[in-house]
């Protein structure tokens, strides 16, 4: 059986195409990190060299060995913490897809974080897409489309995976998990829709742990002086540098708190997301006009889309730093 929650639209269009042999040779698997794009390639693979009844039953050697990560016929290719994945990696997956299926019916090539193709890579990897061997699927998943070669896209078909509601999150991570309700009801908030993450977060505390980090970082910044709002831009930008991942999470922990400060000035509190810092959101958002929280939401934007244009970060961010509105205790202590 699947293990995707709430994509129906794309589980039914994947159980009509095995059913009419109809599957095709590539796919592209879109939607935000940790929504389970990961999750439905396994599924796939396993329906593809499944030997049950249903696919995918889970449970005939097949799809135990493809879950354990052992079948000869799946391969996985994870960037991990490398800037790109280069075209040397390519070719050995090319070199493996010339070969017949070893073990099982149908060959299956998982492209993790796809975006993160070389120049080089990609055009290996269409040259592939345009002439696919036989019994061989190639599953590309991605989390920016548009960092993605364009004529890589349109050789696949797309499978668009969207976020779940936080109701559904709760009532997965309450029922299948035996998360305490509290418990539960934060981390569907943490996670956007995004159930894999709020799956993560509870066999790693690492998570909430580097969450709590960049909050307690951003937290201060409202009261603090232009030297020290200037310090705080120039390692962040060293850690942008360094990490893509690293600088895509810490835009988004500034957005969904400056959207906390929008709702609480809004009177909509029930849509809150980092409902753990109610009170330092309400004393914060007290000195804000609704004004200047949208102006800086819009400056957040702003600087998401600049740095994904390789815009210097250091100065991107200092320009943000500029724009912060000050708390009302720092301008009470400007103008004392």
């Amino acid at each position: 059986m699947w293990r995707v929650i709430g994509q129906d639209k794309t589980l039914s269009l994947l159980d009509y195409s095995l059913r009419t042999d109809t599957i095709a040779h590539a796919y592209l698997v879109t939607g935000p990190r940790h929504i389970g794009k990961r999750t439905l390639a396994l599924d796939l693979a396993q329906a593809l060299n499944c030997d049950g009844p249903e696919l995918p039953c889970g449970q005939c050697p097949s799809c135990r060995r493809i879950l354990e990560g052992k079948h000869a016929d799946v391969s996985i290719t994870d960037p991990g913490s490398k800037t790109e994945i280069g075209i040397d990696d390519v070719r050995a997956l090319q070199r493996l897809a010339s070969l017949p299926p070893y073990e099982g019916k149908c060959k299956a090539f998982i492209i993790k974080d796809a975006e993160y193709l070389s120049s080089e890579a990609a055009n290996a990897l269409l040259k592939i897409l345009e002439e696919p061997p036989q019994r061989v699927v190639w599953l590309l998943l991605v989390a920016e489309e548009e960092s993605l070669l364009s004529t890589v896209v349109s050789r696949c078909q797309k499978l668009e995976l969207q976020p779940v509601s936080s109701e559904l999150a709760q009532e997965t991570l309450i029922k299948s998990y035996g998360v305490d309700t509290a418990r539960a009801q934060l981390l569907s908030r943490l996670c956007h829709g995004c159930l894999g993450w709020a799956i993560s977060a509870l066999a790693d505390d690492d998570l909430l742990e580097q969450r709590s980090q960049r909050v307690a970082r951003l937290l201060p910044l409202a009261a603090a002086s232009l030297e020290e709002r200037f310090s705080y831009a120039q390692n962040l930008a060293g850690h942008f540098s360094q990490s893509r991942r690293d600088r895509t999470e810490t835009i988004e922990t500034w957005l969904d708190w400056w959207r906390d400060l929008l709702l609480i000035r809004g009177g909509c509190r029930d849509a809150m997301t980092n409902i753990d810092y109610t009170t330092d959101l309400e004393e914060q958002a007290r000195g804000l006009s609704l004004s200047e929280i949208r102006e800086f939401i819009a400056g957040l934007c702003s600087l998401k889309e600049s740095i994904s244009r390789n815009v210097n970060p250091r100065l991107a961010l200092e320009s943000l730093m500029l724009d912060l509105p000050a708390s009302t205790r720092a301008r009470n202590a400007e103008q004392g």
